[in-house]
């Protein structure tokens, strides 16, 4: 059987975005080709010697992904280029912009990408596991259980496997968390096992809503987390005593505004998908809306924060 490669050379920062259109088109699995993570493999310190040369650019990432070459590959083709623009629109910078298609002969696209994936301890608690790997729990570990090639991210992206480790400090038992632009539903998840009393995971977009619910029953939670399509804060009424947003810069800075309306005393904000160049801004709008950046981390160009009300520790 023959079939389509398709990849496209884009920015860090809108890497999970193209992967999540990809899915939501159908792939069987994503490729990320990032020359900062080969770097950073060659400077380890883990090798005596290797012959894989540095990477000089490392401000461009390939995500690749595979279609069957049958009759439907022209509209999906011509819906990932649709999905494309859209990112774009969003305000996500997709430079260079480059796609390409190629025609590939028959493997098993559909499970051998699955070598990629293993099971990750990402925290002190926190483990990720892929739904077709066996794992004995030690008795303090939280088991996140996720099909990468369903899901919009398997939680070992600095992005997000900085929030779930910060998520082991914020949550405390009984406590209603908020998880805006829940993609797969991973920070939702951690917060119920984490002892949270009401999880509430919304996603402005139908299949992450979809997806993120599947992982939740699969993971036992659907008791504890509930799910909605929302534009950021547009669906959910109350307050919550974490909010989790792992979004991007521009979304985190339009959600400050309406945050003081959705969030208890004491409370805090855990936001991420945060490119360094953009930290500043992030800064500087939760300054002007009555908030500071009280931690922030920093993982391969990335940044989570948590950020609280102005006076409150």
């Amino acid at each position: 059987m023959e079939w389509a490669e398709v990849s496209f050379r884009t920015s860090h920062e809108a890497v999970d975005a193209v992967s999540a259109l990809f899915g939501e088109t159908g792939a069987s699995g994503t490729v990320i080709e990032d020359p900062a993570l080969i770097n950073d493999y060659i400077h380890s310190g883990l090798w005596d010697y290797t012959d894989i040369p540095e990477q000089k650019d490392t401000s461009v990432v390939t995500v690749k992904a595979y279609f069957a070459a049958d009759d439907s590959l022209d509209e999906k083709l011509a819906s990932i280029r649709a999905g494309l623009d859209a990112i774009a629109a969003r305000g996500v910078d997709t430079r260079p912009a480059e796609f390409l298609t190629t025609r590939v002969q028959d493997e098993d696209w559909a499970n051998s990408w699955k070598k990629y994936f293993h099971t990750d301890k990402v925290g002190e608690r926190v483990v990720i596991q892929p739904s077709w790997e066996e794992y004995e729990p030690q008795p303090d570990e939280v088991v996140l259980r996720l099909d990468p090639g369903a899901a919009f991210g398997t939680g070992t992206h600095p992005t997000t496997s900085m929030c779930l480790r910060a998520m082991e400090k914020l949550v405390k038992p009984g406590m209603t968390v908020f998880d805006v632009g829940t993609g797969s539903g991973v920070l939702a998840i951690a917060a119920a096992k984490l002892g949270a009393k009401t999880v509430r995971a919304v996603d402005y977009d139908a299949t992450a809503v979809r997806v993120a619910r599947e992982n939740i029953e699969a993971n036992g939670a659907a008791d504890i987390v509930s799910t909605a399509e929302s534009d950021l804060f547009s669906a959910i009424p109350g307050k919550a005593g974490l909010v989790t947003a792992n979004l991007i810069a521009d979304l985190v800075i339009r959600l400050l505004p309406d945050l003081d309306a959705h969030l208890e005393q004491g409370g805090a904000l855990l936001a991420s998908g945060i490119i360094e160049s953009r930290a500043q801004e992030v800064r500087e709008a939760a300054d002007a809306a009555g908030f500071f950046v009280a931690e922030d981390f920093e993982e391969k160009e990335w940044h989570a924060m948590v950020i609280r009300r102005r006076g409150e520790a």
